[in-house]
């Protein structure tokens, strides 16, 4: 058994700490050693993608002493511990099994009376067959048409990764004939963004999919409700519309409202949840079951590469620990992750949620304050957009904030244009090229307002192209990261407690049973609307 303590009180991290300020990126890459050292600070990961972190500021001793972080957190234990069931999320008192619903990493996992691989792999058959029902014409609605749009009501990460892989995916699904149906998202219980959606949709075509674990998420089945309204009003059968994925006991499941309803379970927390039914629904309809079986195993390959014990092979660990040294020894508050990749633009807010939900607490696994910071506040855009943004504060702002790249050196759909000699994605990549290296070098000036002190740090994930597979690996790259933080931070990365205060305090609003400062700003925001 490996042993859970707080990071402070290893020799290792206590060195770590001792090697603040030892790199100049700006020195590194402006060297004669430039091209040596962005060969080889590079690591192979899956599916043909490479994570390069020349541009970060780590040397040879820091990463000796990153290497001895990792062996004395017992890192890869604890990530074999979790992939084998041991109870690690302590908070809720649960295993956490997400990446075996891509794969299996070790022996079979027996909870709840059966064999948890077997369960997964069996609810993604289902969400198969029904979906190739679905396109074959064989389910139908109440017309006896085709259906040809999906809609998923869910929110938090019922939403945000579903919602950002299908954007990931949407044009290659397009450009390699792999498009089914038009999938939309409604998440927000604000009415406006359950109509404006509703209003794009031909409901009579539509299979709206519910996403509730539990079948009791408030802002859900309000939707829910809103969606329903809609359908009875347009002389529609609820029944013929709805499907859910939601857990085997909840009142969701066996209910005659839905046509089919596919399980999930407790083990896989919402923020992780991609790669069961929570995304498997709604990819599966939309670009066919095939493709949510390639970025299964796209993911489930990147998974592998996270059991290397040498954080020199292992992209998911390295990056991870570079990220506490950035966090705790360099001090920087923030991440900004920067796709140059259109097709990601929502892979950034996916993040967010992975990241800060997960590694946003102050109390280690037992409950117990800790004297160290934790997980960043994690931002961002798809580049070149970000560029005419908040680039401005990257480059000159007085906060040092770590960049991570991700960039394709080809498009999804083959179409392009040459202006001025090049096209538009080679344009785009040399964009990405010259942000790593003004970051890091930046530019001397007379002219203050245009001196740039540079040595900003950044990383780099890059590949051929964003396919299935790719974005699956991509995904576990991230996945695999923010545990890794959290197992050195010796902290519960897989509950949300954070999440659920607000929850709380809204019920007390709705039901009018508050305490007085509550009470006060209800009737202050409520009341407005009279």
């Amino acid at each position: 058994m490996a042993t859970w303590v707080n990071a402070d009180t290893l020799s290792s991290w206590k060195k770590l700490m001792s090697l603040k300020g030892m790199v100049s990126v700006k020195d590194e890459l402006s060297s004669e050693n430039a091209v040596k050292r962005i060969t080889e600070y590079s690591i192979p990961m899956a599916e043909g993608l490479t994570y390069n972190f020349a541009a970060k500021q780590v040397n040879e001793q820091i990463l000796k002493t990153l290497q001895d972080l990792s062996d004395e957190s017992e890192l890869l234990q604890k990530f074999e511990e979790l992939y084998n069931g041991a109870v690690v999320n302590t908070g809720e008192k649960r295993m956490v099994l997400h990446q075996l619903t891509r794969g299996q990493l070790g022996k079979d996992v027996i909870a709840d009376g059966v064999n948890k691989r077997d369960f997964y792999i069996n609810e993604q058959k289902k969400i198969a067959e029904f979906a190739e029902k679905v396109h074959s014409g064989k389910i139908v609605n109440e017309k006896g048409e085709k259906y040809t749009q999906v809609c998923q009501i869910g929110i938090g990460g019922s939403d945000l990764g579903p919602r950002a892989m299908y954007l990931a995916l949407e044009n290659w699904a397009k450009a390699n004939g792999k498009f089914k149906m038009e999938a939309y998202f409604i998440s927000n219980v604000d009415p406006d963004d359950g109509a404006a959606v509703v209003e794009k949709l031909d409901l009579a075509h539509t299979i709206f999919i519910l996403v509730s674990k539990s079948g009791t998420t408030l802002e859900t089945l309000t939707n829910e409700s809103f969606v329903k309204d809609f359908i009875k009003k347009a002389g529609l059968e609820v029944s013929k519309h709805m499907i859910a994925v939601t857990s085997e006991t909840s009142p969701l499941a066996h209910n005659p409202d839905y046509m089919q309803a596919f399980y999930m379970d407790d083990y896989i927390g919402g923020r992780f949840s991609s790669c069961s039914g929570v995304g498997g629904a709604v990819l599966s309809l939309a670009f066919g079951p095939e493709v949510f079986a390639d970025f299964l195993d796209g993911a489930a390959q990147e998974d592998k590469t996270a059991l290397e014990k040498n954080i020199l092979k292992n992209p998911a660990l390295m990056d991870a620990l570079i990220g506490i040294y950035e966090r705790n020894v360099q001090e920087y508050p923030s991440t900004a992750v920067l796709p140059y990749s259109q097709a990601l633009s929502r892979f950034p807010a996916h993040l967010q949620q992975l990241d800060m939900e997960s590694n946003g607490k102050s109390v280690n696994r037992n409950g117990e304050k800790i004297n160290y910071v934790t997980g960043p506040v994690i931002f961002g855009e798809p580049g070149t957009n970000g560029q005419h943004s908040f680039y401005q504060l990257l480059h000159q702002g007085t906060n040092v904030v770590p960049l991570q790249f991700i960039a394709f050196s080809e498009n999804q759909t083959g179409k392009d244009v040459v202006i001025e000699d090049s096209t538009s994605q080679t344009k785009l990549c040399a964009n990405v090229t010259a942000q790593i290296i003004a970051f890091a070098c930046g530019k001397s000036d007379s002219d203050p307002n245009k001196s740039f002190e540079g040595n900003r740090p950044s990383s780099l994930i890059y590949g051929k192209q964003l396919t299935p597979r790719t974005l699956g690996a991509l995904l576990s790259h991230f996945e695999n990261k923010v545990m890794f933080q959290g197992f050195v931070w010796n902290i519960n990365s897989f509950d949300q407690e954070g999440v659920q205060l607000g929850k709380k305090l809204a019920k007390a609003v709705l039901s009018n049973n508050m305490e007085k400062p509550l009470e006060a700003y209800a009737k202050l925001l409520i009341s407005s609307s009279k």
